[in-house]
């Protein structure tokens, strides 16, 4: 796991700033950083060390006639079975981690080499005799790359984290396009950000830059090509869920560093921690968030977990020390995110890294196989017979931020024109819509893997956990299982009304009826009690000092509104408050402080 940035000049200039962009994101890769600089180009690495813990895995790496230069932020699971194709081959390796597979399967195999890997990644690839540079993402988007400029600008900036190309000294206005989207979505979904001219490269996506033209972007892997096996049996579902699950997770903890795993008390990461006691006899080092509220608190399942499979199990408990932790989890990100569970994860993040450098999580279950209550509301009993028209843009709606008439009385100026215009739920209703082939419940776990996920659910554990310096791995990104669960038809997956139905069956052996039949509660924070309690100030000096209601983005009455009603305990708008909370925080870090690259790349 490490952080990677660089540069593309089409005029094969001399590309400056490395050192800024590698200083954005050392605390991605805290063990070492290297550059590799030539006419109109420009890689760089920050390396955190979890495979060949040895010098000789510091990036760049370059083949041994020097032509090809790559770097690397991931980690390729199957690097172990794709060396020794490439010795065969007559390829020779000169260290024992992954990244010097890339290289030499880009010489062997070229760009088709990604078709070949198991793995989380976004990585570079240098070609100096063509001035050819590739640029690729992981299937299901667990590693970012973010990308700025083109061949009318004169220079394709890249990076991990958008910081690092904001270190460039260019302008990057806020997009109020985006905006509306989060406040549809509470995210940003890719490949917008908040950033006009900055992208995200999508996953499952390569990009070609070159001399002769601009960027060229193709999709190299599709999840909207695999159609369901209406033959397929809850037998069947049992057995390959529990194969691949099996595999993947074995295969995940390939490390030359400590690791362990976060375990939650839920469904996913017991399952994960289940699969990791097959492979390990020393207790697992686990750890776990907790709060003072029962009602949010899931420490007692978590040790019940524990206990069942001899981990060695840690807790913490978090105290509502916002007003520190919400800044930095803005600033971790780049952008605003309404999901308050970031802060728990970075909480948790800090405390395993304390002595390890890698855990393995339960991220992606709940997309891939219907975990969430959200999707027995549109599907009751789990039935799909009774679906309305148009029931795609009413889920999208109901599943979002804001509700009824609330876009009309809240927002304001250009956020208001682009919300009733730009129709900011498409992110979520094309994919759902592009999937004829797929069962409706089907179709709304893609548009939520494809969407949901990389644009907030797996930021969360990449941006918190690398902020410690964390490697987070999760066995259900595997895109053996993602492809598996859309083969599984939807029906099995809500089947009696239930979450995850079969899934659950499967894990009946390993967990145990109590661990898979509890109520799953989801993992986040008591901020609405908070607001009304100790960060009732705090609430309202955000929202209600004037600054925000000045952005002429909202209105004032709007937010008094809001936070009236929600203090006052009249209604519950946690979601909205935090949304508008974490939009603020944003401004103030990444636009009220003069764009200077110091103040918009450190943290304060």
């Amino acid at each position: 796991m490490c952080g990677i940035f660089g540069a593309f000049r089409w005029d094969g200039g001399r590309v400056s700033g490395g050192s800024s962009m590698a200083k954005a994101l050392r605390h991605r890769g805290p063990d070492a950083e290297g550059m590799h600089e030539g006419p109109g180009i420009l890689l760089g690495n920050t390396r955190l060390s979890i495979l060949d813990l040895t010098e000789a895995s510091n990036q760049p790496l370059y083949s041994e006639d020097g032509d090809l230069v790559v770097v690397q932020n991931g980690e390729i699971y199957n690097y172990i079975e794709l060396r020794e194709t490439l010795r065969q081959a007559g390829y020779r390796f000169r260290t024992q981690g992954d990244t010097e597979v890339l290289l030499h399967g880009f010489d062997h195999w070229g760009p088709d080499v990604v078709h070949r890997l198991n793995g989380m990644f976004a990585f570079a690839v240098y070609r100096i005799s063509t001035q050819t540079l590739w640029l690729f993402r992981d299937r299901l988007g667990v590693k970012p790359l973010y990308l700025a400029g083109n061949e009318e600008s004169g220079t394709l900036w890249f990076g991990s984290e958008i910081k690092a190309i904001l270190t460039n000294g260019r302008r990057y206005a806020p997009d109020i396009s985006s905006l509306a989207k989060f406040f549809a979505l509470n995210y940003i979904p890719a490949p917008a950000t908040i950033f006009q001219g900055i992208h995200h490269l999508m996953p499952g996506c390569r990009a070609k830059i070159d001399r002769t033209g601009d960027v060229k972007i193709d999709r190299y892997w599709d999840l909207n090509s695999v159609s369901p096996d209406k033959a397929m049996s809850p037998g069947d579902v049992h057995a390959g869920l529990i194969r691949i699950l099996d595999d993947a997770t074995r295969i995940r903890m390939r490390s030359d560093a400590a690791f362990g795993a976060f375990l939650s008390g839920g469904l996913d990461s017991a399952s994960v921690v289940g699969m990791m006691s097959l492979y390990q006899n020393a207790p697992i080092r686990t750890y776990s968030i907790g709060f003072e509220d029962p009602r949010f608190d899931e420490t007692y399942w978590a040790r019940r977990v524990a206990a069942r499979f001899g981990s060695y199990h840690q807790v913490q408990i978090m105290e509502p020390d916002l007003e520190t932790l919400w800044p930095q989890m803005i600033w971790n990100c780049d952008q605003p995110h309404g999901d308050i569970s970031f802060v728990p994860t970075g909480q948790i993040s800090a405390l395993a890294s304390q002595e390890v450098r890698m855990v393995l999580t339960g991220d992606g279950g709940d997309e891939l196989f219907g975990g969430y209550e959200k999707y027995l509301q549109v599907f009751p009993g789990g039935k799909t017979d009774q679906l309305a028209p148009d029931w795609e843009s009413a889920f999208a709606r109901g599943s979002g931020l804001l509700e009824g008439s609330q876009p009309e009385w809240l927002l304001a100026g250009d956020l208001a024109a682009a919300f009733a215009e730009d129709d900011p739920y498409s992110a979520l209703t094309r994919p759902m819509e592009a999937a004829s082939h797929q069962d409706p419940i089907n179709r709304v776990l893609l548009a939520e893997t494809l969407t949901l996920l990389p644009g907030n659910n797996l930021v969360k554990p990449d941006r918190m956990a690398m902020a410690h310096g964390l490697e987070v791995r999760s066995p259900f990104l595997d895109y053996r299982m993602a492809e598996f669960a859309f083969q599984v038809p939807g029906a099995l997956k809500l089947s009696g009304g239930r979450t995850k139905a079969v899934y659950k069956d499967a894990m009946l052996p390993l967990l145990g009826q109590e661990i898979v039949e509890r109520r799953k509660q989801m993992f986040t924070v008591p901020v609405g009690e908070w607001f009304r309690q100790a960060l009732a100030s705090y609430c309202q000096s955000c929202l209600l000092d004037g600054r925000l209601e000045a952005r002429n983005l909202f209105t004032g009455e709007g937010l008094r509104r809001l936070v009236g009603e929600h203090l006052s305990g009249h209604a519950n708008h946690t979601r909205q408050l935090r949304a508008l909370i974490a939009t603020e925080l944003w401004f103030r870090r990444f636009e009220d402080l003069e764009n200077t690259p110091a103040e918009r790349t450190e943290m304060a």
